[in-house]
């Protein structure tokens, strides 16, 4: 437990007022968020799971999924338990959804000092905070990020994106990649997320415009999320913030609670595909199809294979130096 970040106390009262994430919940005394691991005791807002982690494995970097950023090499992926949201089709919700179902902390202490040695010890180059949402730990995900700052590791939010700009603010000096859901239009998050659109598309934007290197993903769900108008909104979108940003189209598997959906056609992730190329988007990828020729990266100039994949795995990979050695157009990324 520790005194949270980014809270107010409101005049004359014991309800505090969490600035974290944009629900900007007011919490009366006694009680927790949204997320169900931020408590309001006496009119002071405690983060209840700082230094517990519920996971902690390494991964390809590939898996963020990041096709731009260090590709190749593997990231110490950590997460605590919890979530702001509460997505109806959450393939971690044994975690994620965990503290609002049982109203407990559950994992292991790590101090972050141990998280930085892991990731040395492990190889890796980054530490990815992801598979819940990085957000609700930020106070322990930005001690943290400090500490491998220091030690030359890069940082790694997998995130929903709903944020303020107030957190954001606090890891952006020490985050080098996030990959950001933008899971469908406003509609789809009220349904089926428990939140709005625009404060994802503010993150998306300010991350973007204040130097982190961002890609987009986007799950696909059989009438949920499908339409030609949604996914030609989510394109455009990426395309108004810049059109270098990676779209992540992925496959979704029935879970958790929407198991009435069948898995993604393959026909619908090459129609978003197109969707995303004739919105004027560099890169588009198409995910959770192991073998398909749209997990590669193509030069957007002379279109020569550059990096091929399978699933995480990486058969090739011939940029040099950032740019395309047949051509020598700029492959936007980080490369080294």
């Amino acid at each position: 437990m520790k005194e949270a970040l980014l809270f107010d106390k409101l005049k004359d009262s014991d309800v505090v007022l969490c600035r974290m994430c944009a629900h900007r919940c007011r919490i009366p005394d006694g009680e927790r968020g949204k997320c169900a691991v931020r408590e309001n005791r006496g009119g002071t807002l405690y983060c209840l799971l700082y230094g517990r982690l519920c996971a902690s494995h390494i991964d390809p970097i590939e898996k963020k999924p990041l096709f731009h950023f260090l590709p190749g090499s593997y990231s110490l992926s950590i997460a605590s338990a919890g979530c702001n949201f509460t997505c109806l089709h959450c393939q971690n919700a044994s975690i994620s959804q965990y503290p609002q179902q049982f109203s407990e902390i559950e994992g292991d202490e790590v101090s972050p000092a141990h998280v930085v040695q892991g990731a040395i010890r492990g190889g890796c180059k980054s530490i990815s905070y992801t598979y819940t949402e990085p957000t609700i730990y930020m106070e322990y995900a930005l001690d943290c990020a400090i500490m491998a700052r220091e030690k030359g590791i890069e940082n790694v939010f997998v995130s929903n994106g709903y944020m303020t700009a107030e957190s954001a603010g606090l890891i952006i000096p020490y985050l080098d990649a996030n990959n950001i859901d933008l899971k469908g239009d406003d509609e789809f998050y009220k349904t089926v997320c428990g939140g709005r659109v625009k404060p994802v598309k503010d993150t998306i934007i300010l991350m973007k415009g204040r130097g982190v290197w961002v890609e987009v993903t986007t799950l696909i769900i059989p009438g949920l999320n499908d339409s030609d108008a949604i996914l030609r909104e989510i394109a455009g979108f990426i395309r108004s913030v810049d059109y270098s940003i990676p779209w992540h189209v992925t496959s979704f598997r029935p879970t958790y609670k929407i198991l009435d959906r069948s898995a993604t056609p393959a026909d619908t992730l090459r129609r978003a595909y197109r969707i995303g190329i004739e919105a004027g988007l560099k890169y588009v990828y198409e995910g959770n199809v192991p073998g398909s020729h749209g997990e590669n990266t193509y030069c957007p100039s002379c279109k020569e294979l550059l990096i091929e994949r399978y699933g995480f795995t990486i058969r090739r990979n011939i940029i040099k130096e950032g740019k395309c050695p047949e051509c020598a157009g700029t492959i936007d990324g980080v490369w080294q």
